[in-house]
Protein backbone atom coordinates (compact mmCIF):
# COMPACT_ATOMS: atom_id res chain seq x y z
CA UNK A 1 0.00 0.00 0.00
CA UNK A 2 1.40 3.37 -0.99
CA UNK A 3 1.81 6.21 1.52
CA UNK A 4 -1.07 8.01 -0.18
CA UNK A 5 -3.38 4.99 0.12
CA UNK A 6 -2.36 4.28 3.72
CA UNK A 7 -3.43 7.76 4.81
CA UNK A 8 -6.52 7.97 2.61
CA UNK A 9 -8.65 8.82 5.66
CA UNK A 10 -6.43 11.85 6.37
CA UNK A 11 -6.80 13.07 2.78
CA UNK A 12 -10.57 12.62 2.97
CA UNK A 13 -10.69 14.72 6.15
CA UNK A 14 -8.70 17.40 4.35
CA UNK A 15 -11.18 17.21 1.46
CA UNK A 16 -13.98 17.81 3.94
CA UNK A 17 -12.30 20.94 5.24
CA UNK A 18 -11.32 22.25 1.80
CA UNK A 19 -14.67 21.38 0.22
CA UNK A 20 -16.75 22.94 2.99
CA UNK A 21 -14.61 26.08 2.98
CA UNK A 22 -14.71 26.49 -0.80
CA UNK A 23 -18.45 25.80 -0.87
CA UNK A 24 -18.99 28.51 1.73
CA UNK A 25 -16.80 31.18 0.13
CA UNK A 26 -17.30 30.28 -3.56
CA UNK A 27 -20.86 28.91 -3.90
CA UNK A 28 -21.25 30.30 -7.42
CA UNK A 29 -18.38 28.17 -8.72
CA UNK A 30 -19.92 24.98 -7.36
CA UNK A 31 -23.35 25.78 -8.72
CA UNK A 32 -21.80 26.43 -12.14
CA UNK A 33 -20.03 23.05 -12.04
CA UNK A 34 -23.22 21.34 -10.93
CA UNK A 35 -25.07 22.80 -13.90
CA UNK A 36 -22.76 21.21 -16.51
CA UNK A 37 -25.01 18.25 -17.27
CA UNK A 38 -26.09 16.18 -20.26
CA UNK A 39 -28.98 13.70 -19.75
CA UNK A 40 -28.69 14.16 -15.96
CA UNK A 41 -24.99 13.23 -16.06
CA UNK A 42 -22.61 15.81 -14.62
CA UNK A 43 -19.76 15.94 -17.12
CA UNK A 44 -16.92 17.08 -14.79
CA UNK A 45 -17.81 14.31 -12.35
CA UNK A 46 -18.09 11.75 -15.17
CA UNK A 47 -14.54 12.56 -16.27
CA UNK A 48 -13.26 12.30 -12.70
CA UNK A 49 -15.07 8.99 -12.16
CA UNK A 50 -13.56 7.50 -15.30
CA UNK A 51 -10.10 8.61 -14.17
CA UNK A 52 -10.81 6.88 -10.85
CA UNK A 53 -12.27 3.62 -12.10
CA UNK A 54 -10.45 2.78 -15.34
CA UNK A 55 -6.95 2.45 -13.76
CA UNK A 56 -8.45 0.06 -11.19
CA UNK A 57 -10.14 -2.05 -13.86
CA UNK A 58 -6.85 -2.29 -15.78
CA UNK A 59 -5.68 -4.67 -13.04
CA UNK A 60 -8.45 -7.16 -13.77
CA UNK A 61 -7.55 -10.13 -15.95
CA UNK A 62 -10.77 -11.82 -17.05
CA UNK A 63 -8.72 -14.83 -18.13
CA UNK A 64 -8.53 -15.57 -14.40
CA UNK A 65 -12.14 -16.76 -14.60
CA UNK A 66 -10.73 -20.10 -15.76
CA UNK A 67 -9.28 -20.55 -12.24
CA UNK A 68 -12.61 -20.21 -10.43
CA UNK A 69 -12.99 -23.96 -9.93
CA UNK A 70 -9.67 -24.22 -8.08
CA UNK A 71 -11.12 -22.47 -4.99
CA UNK A 72 -14.82 -23.18 -5.50
CA UNK A 73 -15.68 -23.18 -1.79
CA UNK A 74 -14.14 -19.77 -1.16
CA UNK A 75 -15.65 -18.43 -4.38
CA UNK A 76 -19.08 -19.72 -3.35
CA UNK A 77 -18.87 -18.16 0.12
CA UNK A 78 -17.75 -14.80 -1.24
CA UNK A 79 -20.46 -14.71 -3.91
CA UNK A 80 -23.07 -15.54 -1.27
CA UNK A 81 -21.88 -12.70 0.98
CA UNK A 82 -21.43 -10.15 -1.82
CA UNK A 83 -24.71 -10.69 -3.62
CA UNK A 84 -27.13 -12.43 -1.23
CA UNK A 85 -26.18 -11.00 2.17
CA UNK A 86 -24.36 -7.66 2.07
CA UNK A 87 -26.81 -5.53 0.03
CA UNK A 88 -29.81 -6.81 2.00
CA UNK A 89 -28.11 -6.56 5.40
CA UNK A 90 -27.11 -2.97 4.63
CA UNK A 91 -30.68 -2.14 3.60
CA UNK A 92 -31.95 -3.60 6.88
CA UNK A 93 -29.35 -1.68 8.89
CA UNK A 94 -30.24 1.50 7.02
CA UNK A 95 -33.94 1.05 7.67
CA UNK A 96 -33.32 0.39 11.37
CA UNK A 97 -30.68 3.00 12.20
CA UNK A 98 -31.49 5.80 9.74
CA UNK A 99 -35.21 5.21 9.34
CA UNK A 100 -35.93 4.50 13.01
CA UNK A 101 -33.23 4.78 15.69
CA UNK A 102 -31.50 7.97 14.47
CA UNK A 103 -34.54 9.45 12.77
CA UNK A 104 -34.96 12.32 15.24
CA UNK A 105 -31.34 13.44 14.80
CA UNK A 106 -31.30 13.61 11.00
CA UNK A 107 -32.99 15.99 8.53
CA UNK A 108 -36.36 14.41 7.72
CA UNK A 109 -36.23 15.31 4.03
CA UNK A 110 -32.98 13.37 3.57
CA UNK A 111 -33.81 10.13 5.41
CA UNK A 112 -34.72 8.12 2.30
CA UNK A 113 -31.75 9.58 0.46
CA UNK A 114 -29.35 8.47 3.21
CA UNK A 115 -30.78 4.94 3.05
CA UNK A 116 -30.40 4.96 -0.74
CA UNK A 117 -26.75 5.96 -0.40
CA UNK A 118 -26.09 3.09 2.00
CA UNK A 119 -27.75 0.66 -0.41
CA UNK A 120 -25.63 1.93 -3.31
CA UNK A 121 -22.51 1.59 -1.18
CA UNK A 122 -23.16 -2.08 -0.43
CA UNK A 123 -24.52 -3.10 -3.84
CA UNK A 124 -21.14 -3.63 -5.54
CA UNK A 125 -18.02 -5.33 -4.12
CA UNK A 126 -14.65 -3.60 -4.24
CA UNK A 127 -12.44 -4.28 -7.27
CA UNK A 128 -9.21 -2.43 -6.46
CA UNK A 129 -8.20 -2.07 -2.82
CA UNK A 130 -8.98 -5.77 -2.20
CA UNK A 131 -5.68 -6.62 -3.87
CA UNK A 132 -3.94 -4.57 -1.17
CA UNK A 133 -5.94 -6.18 1.64
CA UNK A 134 -5.34 -9.67 0.20
CA UNK A 135 -1.60 -9.05 0.04
CA UNK A 136 -1.54 -7.85 3.66
CA UNK A 137 -3.15 -11.14 4.78
CA UNK A 138 -0.84 -13.24 2.55
CA UNK A 139 -3.90 -14.25 0.59
CA UNK A 140 -3.90 -16.62 -2.37
CA UNK A 141 -3.40 -14.23 -5.33
CA UNK A 142 -5.08 -16.48 -7.91
CA UNK A 143 -8.19 -16.73 -5.74
CA UNK A 144 -8.33 -12.95 -5.28
CA UNK A 145 -7.90 -12.26 -8.98
CA UNK A 146 -10.47 -14.84 -10.10
CA UNK A 147 -12.97 -13.69 -7.45
CA UNK A 148 -12.67 -10.03 -8.45
CA UNK A 149 -12.99 -10.89 -12.15
CA UNK A 150 -16.12 -12.95 -11.47
CA UNK A 151 -17.62 -10.18 -9.31
CA UNK A 152 -17.03 -7.66 -12.10
CA UNK A 153 -18.88 -9.83 -14.61
CA UNK A 154 -21.81 -10.24 -12.21
CA UNK A 155 -21.78 -6.51 -11.40
CA UNK A 156 -22.37 -5.58 -15.04
CA UNK A 157 -25.56 -7.65 -15.01
CA UNK A 158 -26.80 -7.48 -11.42
CA UNK A 159 -26.02 -3.98 -10.11
CA UNK A 160 -29.00 -2.14 -11.61
CA UNK A 161 -31.68 -4.79 -10.80
CA UNK A 162 -30.35 -5.21 -7.26
CA UNK A 163 -30.26 -1.48 -6.55
CA UNK A 164 -33.69 -1.06 -8.13
CA UNK A 165 -35.15 -3.84 -5.98
CA UNK A 166 -33.78 -2.51 -2.70
CA UNK A 167 -34.67 1.11 -3.45
CA UNK A 168 -38.16 -0.02 -4.37
CA UNK A 169 -38.51 -1.97 -1.10
CA UNK A 170 -37.42 1.22 0.68
CA UNK A 171 -40.28 3.12 -1.02
CA UNK A 172 -37.73 5.25 -2.87
CA UNK A 173 -38.63 6.23 -6.43
CA UNK A 174 -36.23 4.49 -8.81
CA UNK A 175 -35.18 6.61 -11.81
CA UNK A 176 -34.56 3.56 -14.01
CA UNK A 177 -33.32 5.50 -17.02
CA UNK A 178 -30.64 7.23 -14.94
CA UNK A 179 -29.78 4.00 -13.11
CA UNK A 180 -29.25 2.09 -16.35
CA UNK A 181 -27.29 5.01 -17.81
CA UNK A 182 -25.06 5.01 -14.69
CA UNK A 183 -24.35 1.29 -15.12
CA UNK A 184 -23.41 1.83 -18.78
CA UNK A 185 -21.28 4.90 -18.04
CA UNK A 186 -19.54 3.74 -14.88
CA UNK A 187 -19.34 -0.04 -15.31
CA UNK A 188 -19.80 -1.26 -18.89
CA UNK A 189 -17.83 1.41 -20.78
CA UNK A 190 -14.94 1.58 -18.25
CA UNK A 191 -14.65 -2.24 -18.28
CA UNK A 192 -14.47 -2.27 -22.10
CA UNK A 193 -11.95 0.60 -22.25
CA UNK A 194 -9.79 -0.96 -19.53
CA UNK A 195 -9.71 -4.38 -21.19
CA UNK A 196 -8.90 -2.93 -24.63
CA UNK A 197 -6.06 -0.83 -23.19
CA UNK A 198 -4.84 -3.75 -21.07
CA UNK A 199 -4.64 -6.07 -24.08
CA UNK A 200 -2.85 -3.49 -26.23
CA UNK A 201 -0.29 -2.71 -23.52
CA UNK A 202 0.36 -6.39 -22.82
CA UNK A 203 0.75 -7.14 -26.53
CA UNK A 204 3.21 -4.30 -27.02
CA UNK A 205 5.27 -4.40 -23.81
CA UNK A 206 4.16 -7.29 -21.61
CA UNK A 207 3.62 -7.26 -17.86
CA UNK A 208 6.42 -4.72 -17.33
CA UNK A 209 4.69 -2.16 -19.53
CA UNK A 210 1.36 -2.77 -17.77
CA UNK A 211 2.96 -2.36 -14.35
CA UNK A 212 4.54 0.90 -15.50
CA UNK A 213 1.22 2.21 -16.80
CA UNK A 214 -0.56 1.33 -13.55
CA UNK A 215 2.19 3.05 -11.57
CA UNK A 216 1.77 6.23 -13.62
CA UNK A 217 -2.02 6.19 -13.49
CA UNK A 218 -2.27 5.42 -9.76
CA UNK A 219 -1.76 9.01 -8.53
CA UNK A 220 -4.22 10.34 -11.15
CA UNK A 221 -6.85 7.87 -9.94
CA UNK A 222 -6.49 8.91 -6.31
CA UNK A 223 -6.31 12.61 -7.19
CA UNK A 224 -9.57 12.23 -9.14
CA UNK A 225 -11.21 10.61 -6.11
CA UNK A 226 -10.14 13.48 -3.87
CA UNK A 227 -11.24 16.12 -6.41
CA UNK A 228 -14.67 14.46 -6.55
CA UNK A 229 -14.86 14.55 -2.76
CA UNK A 230 -13.99 18.26 -2.68
CA UNK A 231 -16.88 18.88 -5.08
CA UNK A 232 -19.24 16.78 -2.97
CA UNK A 233 -18.34 18.49 0.28
CA UNK A 234 -18.53 21.87 -1.43
CA UNK A 235 -22.21 21.14 -2.08
CA UNK A 236 -22.80 19.37 1.24
CA UNK A 237 -21.00 21.94 3.43
CA UNK A 238 -24.17 23.64 4.65
CA UNK A 239 -25.70 20.36 5.85
CA UNK A 240 -22.49 19.25 7.53
CA UNK A 241 -22.05 22.53 9.40
CA UNK A 242 -25.70 22.56 10.43
CA UNK A 243 -25.65 18.94 11.65
CA UNK A 244 -22.09 17.69 12.18
CA UNK A 245 -23.40 14.49 13.80
CA UNK A 246 -24.74 13.30 10.43
CA UNK A 247 -21.41 11.78 9.39
CA UNK A 248 -21.00 9.92 12.69
CA UNK A 249 -24.54 8.56 12.55
CA UNK A 250 -24.17 7.41 8.95
CA UNK A 251 -20.94 5.61 9.87
CA UNK A 252 -22.70 3.33 12.38
CA UNK A 253 -24.55 1.03 9.92
CA UNK A 254 -21.52 1.01 7.60
CA UNK A 255 -19.21 -0.15 10.41
CA UNK A 256 -21.64 -2.84 11.54
CA UNK A 257 -22.12 -4.25 8.05
CA UNK A 258 -18.35 -4.39 7.40
CA UNK A 259 -17.59 -6.41 10.54
CA UNK A 260 -20.73 -8.55 10.18
CA UNK A 261 -20.05 -9.54 6.58
CA UNK A 262 -16.32 -10.04 7.10
CA UNK A 263 -16.96 -12.23 10.15
CA UNK A 264 -19.68 -14.26 8.43
CA UNK A 265 -17.51 -14.89 5.35
CA UNK A 266 -14.56 -15.89 7.55
CA UNK A 267 -16.64 -18.35 9.58
CA UNK A 268 -18.36 -19.84 6.53
CA UNK A 269 -14.98 -20.49 4.93
CA UNK A 270 -13.86 -22.26 8.10
CA UNK A 271 -17.01 -24.38 8.11
CA UNK A 272 -16.44 -25.20 4.43
CA UNK A 273 -12.88 -26.31 5.17
CA UNK A 274 -11.23 -23.62 3.04
CA UNK A 275 -7.59 -22.63 3.62
CA UNK A 276 -6.76 -19.48 5.59
CA UNK A 277 -5.03 -17.94 2.54
CA UNK A 278 -8.43 -18.03 0.82
CA UNK A 279 -10.62 -17.26 3.84
CA UNK A 280 -8.74 -14.01 4.53
CA UNK A 281 -9.26 -12.34 1.15
CA UNK A 282 -12.77 -13.85 0.98
CA UNK A 283 -13.69 -12.03 4.20
CA UNK A 284 -12.17 -8.79 2.94
CA UNK A 285 -13.85 -8.96 -0.48
CA UNK A 286 -17.11 -9.80 1.26
CA UNK A 287 -16.87 -6.75 3.51
CA UNK A 288 -15.44 -4.06 1.24
CA UNK A 289 -17.37 -1.75 -1.07
CA UNK A 290 -16.78 -0.34 -4.55
CA UNK A 291 -17.15 3.16 -3.13
CA UNK A 292 -16.03 4.88 -6.34
CA UNK A 293 -18.98 3.39 -8.21
CA UNK A 294 -21.31 4.15 -5.29
CA UNK A 295 -20.29 7.83 -5.30
CA UNK A 296 -20.78 8.07 -9.07
CA UNK A 297 -24.19 6.37 -8.98
CA UNK A 298 -25.38 8.49 -6.03
CA UNK A 299 -24.47 11.72 -7.82
CA UNK A 300 -26.15 10.59 -11.05
CA UNK A 301 -29.32 9.32 -9.36
CA UNK A 302 -29.83 11.89 -6.61
CA UNK A 303 -27.44 14.82 -7.22
CA UNK A 304 -24.54 16.51 -5.45
CA UNK A 305 -26.73 17.92 -2.71
CA UNK A 306 -28.32 14.61 -1.80
CA UNK A 307 -28.03 12.63 1.38
CA UNK A 308 -27.22 9.63 -0.82
CA UNK A 309 -24.04 11.26 -2.07
CA UNK A 310 -23.02 12.16 1.48
CA UNK A 311 -23.68 8.59 2.72
CA UNK A 312 -21.41 7.10 0.06
CA UNK A 313 -18.66 9.58 0.96
CA UNK A 314 -18.82 8.43 4.59
CA UNK A 315 -17.99 4.97 3.23
CA UNK A 316 -14.86 6.43 1.63
CA UNK A 317 -13.98 8.18 4.88
CA UNK A 318 -13.87 5.02 7.00
CA UNK A 319 -12.80 2.48 4.36
CA UNK A 320 -9.05 2.31 5.04
CA UNK A 321 -8.95 2.25 8.88
CA UNK A 322 -11.85 -0.21 9.09
CA UNK A 323 -10.45 -2.59 6.48
CA UNK A 324 -7.00 -2.43 8.11
CA UNK A 325 -8.66 -3.50 11.37
CA UNK A 326 -10.24 -6.48 9.54
CA UNK A 327 -6.79 -7.34 8.12
CA UNK A 328 -5.38 -7.30 11.66
CA UNK A 329 -8.17 -9.57 12.95
CA UNK A 330 -7.66 -12.05 10.09
CA UNK A 331 -3.89 -12.17 10.66
CA UNK A 332 -4.12 -12.44 14.44
CA UNK A 333 -6.70 -15.24 14.27
CA UNK A 334 -4.75 -17.39 11.79
CA UNK A 335 -3.56 -19.81 14.47
CA UNK A 336 -7.10 -20.28 15.80
CA UNK A 337 -8.49 -20.67 12.28
CA UNK A 338 -5.97 -23.35 11.28
CA UNK A 339 -6.32 -25.27 14.57
CA UNK A 340 -10.08 -25.24 14.24
CA UNK A 341 -9.87 -26.22 10.59
CA UNK A 342 -7.49 -29.09 11.31
CA UNK A 343 -9.80 -30.36 14.04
Amino acid sequence: MSLFERYLTVWVFLCIVVGVALGHFMPGVFHAIGAIEVAKVNLPVAVLIWLMIIPMLLKIDFAALSQVREHWRGIGVTLFINWAVKPFSMALLGWFFIGYLFRAYLPAEQLNSYIAGLILLAAAPCTAMVFVWSNLTKGEPHFTLSQVALNDVIMVIAFAPLVGLLLGLSAIIVPWDTLVLSVVLYIVIPVIIAQVVRRQVLNSGGETALAGLLHRLGPASLASLLATLVLLFGFQGGQILAQPLVIALLAVPILIQVYFNAGLAYLLNRIAGEQHCVAGPSALIGASNFFELAVAAAISLFGFNSGAALATVVGVLIEVPVMLSVVWIVNESKGWYERTNAA
